[in-house]
């Protein structure tokens, strides 16, 4: 089967010695997208449309948005009162007396836990991305830092959750009241406004407050002084974020944030205003942190994970006080799940983008099935820049956006036109992911290099990023325009391929040069084509050469063997396929990569390279994947 992979262009061909043009493919379904800094709209592909019909370009994400829950003028009036500071005492029994702290409702929780990491927790160490830390040698209070991983579970209490997947209740008590007790001594009362240390910026207090009121059967079933200590550090907590919760340091964590205050709300008493309070806050939220095609504008799966499982656990908390959550709560859950699906491969697990790790797929159906959504991934997740062909057993996941805004990375990476590639339950070609794990068994010195455009399977010039990767998790500037088209194309013989063509400007200001990919895939999952031009980006190109190198990080459990001409190589799978690659554009090249597994652990892998000089005028550079046999 021979297709047209772009117009005038040349490509590899695996029954000729030769670079050739192929041009017997017909175009049907045209669909094309401009993005102009953030992605554009795009039509469905399975929506009807005329060939070559254009979508107008978008300049920024469009966000969700949602209205607050219809009120009476009551309730009204009471909301706006307790968004004033008037303590909800007053606002539900000005004349009577002041009800006593306690929980009003035990939550059924079904967000599942990591039953290994609850394990260790019982021997005395908390076990964050393979590496363990006894619980006796942390610093609870947060002056002697600790890695981002095991601070976020440290101080989020997110252990709960492991704790009760492991063990029957009464044996996870005593391990429970021992930390607890452990970090109230260390944090006995918030800080006037949040950062005074890890424990109090509101994403970490938001899930902290969820966490206690979710497992309160696990911190609250001990002795009598433990118990009303902690019932008024819960008191004292939810009155913090009523108060701070505006301060939040991303989108994620500001939802996180909302959610506590709602739950606080439902399971404390006196809490209609403070509830009321939180649902407005909430939905204002959820249309700041995502697009209207439910990815989270930090494109980041993990952040879609975190998302879904706070509504859960909120709308668990909605459950348990036999009341119905706002409609649009229920409408963001479904709306979250379609594109988190849309980075899984064929064993379920997800690709590893912005960040994020290959999380297990036992892990991902276990959260969806806990949402009670039933979906289809999206093939065309517009806003949150992702593509995904299926063709039988193969699956195609390519980014297709500009990195996040620096106002919602927490790991932002400069991904731009990397893709993944697996058959079956295999992985062939992967990104090298895990840069949110590093502080693990991931040292943290090499989070900045995960997050590089070398570490992504895509093309990179003079060894240098399409966007800038800076510290802490901040981006700079590069990638801010990509065009994306996606096509069906016909073959004369009646099979299909789907043709994605993407280009971005990142080494436009440095170079003076466009990255354009195109990738072919067989609807019959045999064979992906991709062709890697360089385009001058101004009228005349620039005099000179330039380092270009393409890389190919592959999967764990790829066999790999160079040819004998050097130009390109067998890939053997565990299923018994086997894979050739073959480059048009320069030698190949084995080296040593690293991939971070569903657990957040690295391991070693290979890469093939393909690597030259390229004239500053332009160049284009075609390879293939083919499965033989």
């Amino acid at each position: 089967m021979t297709l047209d992979t772009h117009n005038g262009s040349q490509t590899w061909n695996p029954d000729e010695d030769r670079a050739i043009p192929l041009a017997e493919a017909t175009e049907v379904g045209v669909v094309n997208k401009t993005v102009d800094e953030t992605p554009a709209p795009q039509l469905r592909e399975d929506a009807p449309v005329a060939t070559g019909e254009q979508i107008e370009p978008g300049r920024a994400l469009a966000l969700v948005d949602f209205s607050p829950p219809a009120l009476g003028a009551g309730a009204r009036l009471i909301r706006f009162a307790y968004r004033l500071g008037v303590p909800g005492t007053m606002l539900t029994a000005p004349m009577g007396k002041k009800s006593k702290t306690r929980l009003l409702a035990t939550v059924n929780n079904t967000v599942p836990g990591n039953r290994i990491a609850g394990t260790a927790l019982r021997a005395g160490h908390f076990l964050v991305h393979g590496a363990k830390t006894p619980i006796a040698q942390v610093d609870f209070h947060g002056a002697a830092r600790v890695t981002p991983p095991l601070e976020a579970v440290v101080h989020s209490f997110s252990w709960l959750t492991d704790l009760e997947a492991c063990a029957p209740r009464e044996q996870g008590v005593p391990v429970a009241e021992r930390i607890l007790t452990s970090w109230l001594q260390a944090n006995p009362k918030p800080p006037a406004k949040p950062g005074k240390g890890p424990a109090w910026n509101v994403g970490h207090t938001g899930m902290r407050l969820m966490n206690w009121l979710v497992h309160a059967p696990l911190i609250l079933s001990g002795e009598k002084a433990l118990r009303l200590r902690t019932l008024r550090h819960i008191n004292e907590t939810a009155r913090w974020l009523d108060r701070q919760v505006h301060h939040a340091e991303d989108g994620l964590a500001e939802v996180a944030g909302w959610c506590a205050v709602i739950a606080a709300g439902l399971l404390l008493p006196d809490g209609r205003p403070r509830r009321l309070y939180g649902e407005a806050g909430l939905i204002r939220a959820l249309g700041e942190l995502m697009g209207d095609d439910g990815g989270v504008l930090s494109r980041s799966p993990l952040a879609q994970m975190e998302a879904i499982a706070l509504l859960v656990r909120l709308r668990n908390c909605y459950q348990a006080t036999r009341r119905d959550p706002p409609d649009a709560i229920e409408r963001v859950i479904e709306m979250l799940v379609p594109p988190l699906l849309a980075l899984t491969h064929g064993d379920g697990s997800l690709g590893s983008w912005q960040g994020a790790w290959a999380i297990n797929g036992d892990d991902v159906s276990a959260l969806v099935a806990a949402s009670g959504v039933r979906a289809r991934p999206l093939r065309d997740v517009r806003q949150w820049g992702y593509q995904r062909a299926v063709a039988q057993k193969t699956i195609l996941l390519f980014d297709t956006a500009p990195p996040p805004m620096p106002s919602h990375a927490r790991y932002g990476c400069a991904s731009t036109l990397a893709f993944e590639m697996s058959h079956g339950g295999h992985r062939l070609i992967v990104n090298c992911g895990g840069a949110a794990s590093g502080g693990g068994l991931v040292p943290v010195r090499l989070e900045q290099g995960l997050r590089a455009t070398a570490a992504h399977s895509t093309l990179t010039i003079d060894d240098a990023n399409s966007t800038a990767i800076l510290i802490n998790g901040m981006i700079g500037s590069g990638v801010s325009q990509v065009d994306i088209d996606r096509k069906t194309l016909q073959n004369e013989n009646g099979s299909n391929a789907t043709r994605l063509e993407a280009s971005h400007n990142g080494y436009a200001a440095r170079y003076g040069l466009t990255h354009r990919r195109i990738l072919i895939l067989r609807d019959d999952g045999t064979e992906l084509r991709g062709e890697d031009l360089l385009l001058p980006s101004g009228r005349k190109g620039k005099r000179g050469k330039v380092g270009y190198a393409l890389r190919f990080h592959l999967g764990p459990e790829v066999d790999v063997a160079l040819t004998e001409d050097g130009q390109g190589a067998g890939l053997a799978l565990p299923d018994g396929s086997y894979w050739q690659f073959r480059s048009g554009g320069g030698d190949v090249s084995i080296e040593d990569s690293l991939w971070v597994d569903g657990h957040g652990r690295p391991q070693a892998t290979q890469q093939l390279v393909v690597q030259g000089l390229v004239s500053r005028g332009g160049g284009n550079f075609g390879w293939l994947l083919k499965k033989m046999g």
